[in-house]
């Protein structure tokens, strides 16, 4: 398993895609990287928690995107904060206000995925950037809770381009960042964006990532619901 240390430097190099979905919550998970390269670290791309049995998983297909035009996308990359794990994040846009937890990668080389309980706080992906650094800080929550109620990205779907984002660092820092681009996949064909949400970037940029799309058949959530956004100069 390749080390936080080594992954936050420099982005990351992707391996694979998957998703996640539950009946009762879900979340994006991570498949552990073979090897990393030489001038880059790790990463991986989401897939399924062996422990809960209601969940189906595919590769996903894009339905929908928001991105804001090239002229606003268009600015000088910011300066990268130093190293300072995240410990808060605030959606100010949604009314999001989630303590971090840190998360890692299973026995299976799966990401961990924060508790399904309701309450349970958004976590941050140990092996991607921290927030500020060059490349993609990767932030996972769920849509809803084990019992039935709504999760700490309950309303992530409605977050739009511009909207702001607030993570607190260990260092007592916060990074500022902005939405340019909201995706939406789906989950029954290829078509994942691995190299856009886990792949290196020119600068310090931020992924929150849950699922969507409820299925009132199946009880399934059937799409990836995914947030781009770069730190403010």
């Amino acid at each position: 398993m390749t080390s936080p240390s080594a992954v936050r430097r420099a982005g990351l190099t992707v391996c694979a895609a998957g998703a996640l979905l539950l009946a009762a919550g879900c979340s994006a998970a991570v498949e552990s990287p073979s090897a990393p390269s030489s001038s880059a670290a790790s990463s991986a791309a989401s897939s399924s928690a062996s422990a809960f049995p209601a969940e189906t998983t595919a590769e996903p297909e894009p339905t929908t995107t928001s991105e804001a035009s090239p002229e606003a996308t268009a600015e000088a990359t910011p300066v990268a904060l130093p190293a300072s794990d995240p410990v808060g994040i605030s959606v100010p846009g949604i009314g999001v206000e989630s303590e971090l937890m840190d998360l890692g990668l299973q026995d299976n080389g799966m990401i961990e995925v924060p508790p399904y309980n309701l309450g349970s706080p958004a976590g941050w992906y140990v092996h991607s950037p921290t927030p500020g650094e060059t490349g993609p800080a990767v932030i996972l929550g769920h849509r809803n809770g084990l019992e039935g109620g709504p999760g700490i990205f309950a309303d992530l779907p409605q977050v739009e381009v511009g909207d702001s984002i607030e993570v607190a660092r260990q260092d007592g820092s916060e990074a500022s960042f902005t939405v340019y681009r909201t995706e939406r996949f789906g989950k029954d064909r290829e078509g994942f964006p691995t190299l856009e949400v886990y792949g290196n970037t020119a600068g310090p940029e931020l992924r929150l990532i849950t699922c969507d799309g409820l299925n009132e058949q199946t009880g399934l959530l059937e799409e990836n619901f995914i947030v781009y956004a770069t730190l403010d100069s």
